[in-house]
């Protein structure tokens, strides 16, 4: 099945990125625990890009599917896993990046979605929570992309973000979308 390129943002409604985020087919990786495991040979760097044997995986459709086979384990170590072995994968942060951003709406009756440096698609709700996490460089938001996997926002969307925490008056000040409150106050 061929890869097809991800659709512009802007020209989708959040109704349509909602449904196109529903209709992701990911293959069921949190229900397979093979016995052989090994080293990928292969690194997520912090912005995203991803390499193999320290050479760049240049091409985005194989970026895409190895990110489908991805997983988190619940030490916080990642792999990719297939029904027959698990290779570890060392990723420096967040093994995804959110990398544009589409809002409709003001405080209560906001709605986000997010584009991944993958090309998928997240609607920012209760089970996909937005967060901030104090580090020494300042803040890093992320959002939660399925099971124990997160994209760390890109750096423009976080004072997008700031900016409609700060203007929706809430206390403690916060992001609203699709229901779900996230507060901006970052945990240590």
């Amino acid at each position: 099945m061929p890869m097809q390129p991800p659709p512009d943002l802007e020209s989708l409604s959040l109704a349509e990125i909602a449904r196109l985020a529903e209709e992701q087919r990911l293959p069921p990786v949190d229900s397979w625990n093979p016995d052989r495991i090994g080293d990928s040979e292969m690194r997520i760097a912090r912005d995203g890009s991803w390499y193999h044997q320290g050479r760049a995986i240049t091409r985005p459709a194989m970026v895409r599917l190895f990110s489908m086979i991805l997983r988190c384990e619940a030490d916080g170590s990642h792999v990719l896993v297939t029904p027959i072995e698990k290779l570890r994968i060392a990723v420096e942060d967040a093994p995804f990046g959110a990398v544009e951003m589409k809002a409709e709406g003001e405080g209560r009756d906001s709605r986000l979605a997010f584009r991944l440096n993958t090309g998928d698609l997240v609607a920012a709700d209760a089970d996909h929570s937005i967060r901030f996490v104090e580090k020494a460089d300042g803040p890093h938001p992320y959002l939660r992309v399925r099971g124990r996997l997160d994209a760390l926002i890109a750096r423009p969307l976080y004072y997008e973000l700031a900016e409609r925490a700060l203007s929706g008056g809430d206390d403690p000040a916060g992001i609203w979308s699709n229901g779900a409150f996230f507060p901006v106050d970052p945990v240590p």
